[in-house]
C-alpha cells in the first residue's frame, strides 16, 4: 500500500509572510506619497510633462530624412531642373546622388562630336550647378558619347568625353562650385551607356554629375 506523502508543515506561514511583506510595502508607498505637498506634487508632474516632448524630438530627429533625401528632394523639387524634362535623369544610389543631363534630338547639349555646350546645354548646366552650390556633398563629373565611333581623326570618343566632362567642371567653377568639391573629372567613352540595350542613342551622350554625401 503507497504511503500518502508528508505534510510539509508551514508553508502557509511563508505565504502569510509575503502578504504581510506586499501589505506593508503598500502602507509605506501610500504613507510617501501623502508626506508630499500639492505643490511638489504639481512640480514633479511638470518635469515629467516637460521631458515628453524633448524625447519625441530626439526620435524625431533621429528617424527624420538623411542629407542625400533631402538633396534629392531639393533637386526634384528645382523649378529650372524640372523645366528641363527628359534633359535631366536624377536617381539615388548608395553612394550618393547621380544626375544625368542628357542629349536628346530635340535638345541637343553638345555641338555635334565636340565637347563643347550648345547654348542649350550650357543653360541647363549653369541651372545645375546653381541647383547644387546651396548643397552639401562632393561632386564627381563624368562625360559619356554613344557608341558611334568619333570621325575626327586622333580624337577618340575617350578624349571627346573627356571634354565634355571638363566643360562641366568649367561652367560650375564659373557659376560659383568650389574648386575643392569637385573631387574627379574624367571621362568614360562610351562605356557606361545610360541605355545599355541602345548605346547608339542620344541620351548616352551626356555629362553625369554624383553627388556623395554622409548620412
Amino acid at each position: 500500500m503507497p504511503v500518502a506523502p508528508a505534510r510539509k508543515a508551514g508553508t502557509w506561514k511563508l505565504a502569510y509572510a509575503d502578504f504581510l511583506t506586499a501589505l506593508m510595502a503598500f502602507f509605506l508607498l501610500m504613507w510617501l506619497v501623502s508626506g508630499v505637498s500639492a505643490d511638489d506634487r504639481a512640480e514633479i508632474a511638470d518635469y515629467f510633462h516637460n521631458r515628453t516632448p524633448d524625447a519625441a524630438t530626439a526620435v524625431a530627429v533621429q528617424s527624420g530624412p538623411s542629407t542625400a533625401d533631402r538633396i534629392f528632394s531639393a533637386l526634384s523639387e528645382n523649378p529650372a531642373l524640372v523645366a528641363a524634362g527628359s534633359s535631366v535623369v536624377l536617381a539615388k544610389q548608395a553612394d550618393g546622388i547621380r544626375i544625368d543631363l542628357v542629349d536628346t534630338a530635340e535638345r541637343p547639349l553638345f555641338d555635334r562630336a565636340s565637347g563643347h555646350f550648345t547654348e542649350t546645354g550650357l543653360a541647363l548646366a549653369r541651372d545645375t550647378a546653381a541647383a547644387l552650390a546651396g548643397t552639401e556633398g562632393t561632386l564627381t563629373l563624368e562625360g559619356h558619347t554613344d557608341a558611334f565611333p568619333s570621325l575626327v581623326p586622333g580624337y577618340s570618343n575617350w578624349e571627346l568625353s573627356s571634354d565634355r566632362a571638363n566643360e562641366a567642371r568649367r561652367v560650375f567653377e564659373a557659376e560659383g562650385i568650389a574648386a575643392e568639391r569637385i573631387r574627379g573629372v574624367t571621362g568614360l567613352a562610351d562605356t557606361r551607356p545610360l541605355l545599355a540595350a541602345q548605346p547608339h542613342l542620344p541620351v548616352n551622350r551626356r555629362v553625369s554629375i554624383l553627388v556623395q554625401v554622409e548620412g
